[in-house]
């Protein structure tokens, strides 16, 4: 999710991304929201790069590292999702083809982009059921971590959720209540995305399991996240929307659980509505 850095915004307006970029001495300019001058290609637009080898095999060790980890740990959603889109760790998928299996399971399309875009052109694409993605892989020197987007936290930490169909219906719900947010709401809905989308668990089979696409793309989080190193916290709108004691470039020590996605739907166009935002 992107955000602006305005140096006015108030304290309370200030989102986690803002207040982190401040602390830092110098901001790495990927993280710098980049407004869309014209609309970015779609589905079957989208041509594929000549990738150098080099790119193919980032992508595969990334893909075969965390598959070591994933299975037991990723919910079914997910792990359907990826199959779904036939994630392979071979080469980098052409984001055409995943566009239209997206397309086919729940009716959202890939839009290429070509970094981290300014939060209007983010909502304002999800809330027309268009998934913003990357199209290259970060440099071997951060597979472990990388502050930027890239195709493979969007692909493979993003994308098999969406092809679940409550949570797809809940970002696109999602998008279309943050073009609605000014002033402290924008920093509440960000938390909420922040503990849902990018690090939320849901019970499962008696079981927390991973949907996040930060904690399914991390090598690391994938087994911090369901240590006991971790608070954990049953999922509840307000409890989340107020939470700012959270930081954006470690790990995260609370989360919240889910009981099922239609909880999610639910509980955001509960609290949306309550909100005006809806």
């Amino acid at each position: 999710m992107s955000s602006d850095t305005v140096e006015s915004t108030p304290d309370e307006e200030r989102s986690a991304f803002e207040t982190a970029q401040e602390e830092q001495e110098d901001v790495d300019p990927r993280t710098i929201p980049q407004k869309l001058e014209e609309p970015p290609p779609m589905g079957d637009e989208i041509e594929y790069p000549d990738y150098p080898e080099e790119d193919h095999e980032t992508w595969q060790i990334l893909v075969e590292r965390q598959m070591e980890q994933l299975p037991g740990r990723a919910c079914e959603a997910y792990m359907r999702g990826q199959d779904v889109l036939e994630l392979g760790a071979d080469r980098i998928p052409d984001l055409a083809d995943l566009s239209r299996r997206l397309n086919d399971a729940t009716g959202w399309q890939v839009a290429n982009v070509p970094g981290l875009i300014h939060e209007k052109d983010f909502f304002s694409l999800l809330s027309r059921r268009k998934f913003p993605s990357t199209n290259y892989v970060r440099g071997r020197d951060e597979l472990d971590y990388t502050p930027a987007p890239d195709c493979f936290h969007d692909i493979f930490g993003h994308m098999p959720m969406l092809t679940q169909p409550d949570f797809a219906d809940f970002y696109q719900l999602y998008g279309q209540a943050a073009q609605n947010a000014e002033g402290a709401d924008r920093p509440r809905l960000e938390r909420f995305h922040w503990f849902t989308v990018e690090f939320g668990l849901i019970q499962e089979q008696g079981e927390k399991r991973i949907f996040g696409a930060g904690i399914v793309s991390s090598n690391e989080e994938v087994t911090h996240a369901l240590s006991d190193e971790v608070t954990l916290h049953s999922f509840d709108p307000e409890h989340i929307v107020e939470k700012d004691d959270y930081e954006v470039y470690n790990l995260q020590d609370e989360l919240f659980v889910l009981d099922s996605f239609e909880q999610l739907v639910e509980g955001f166009r509960d609290w949306t509505t309550q909100k005006g935002l809806l």
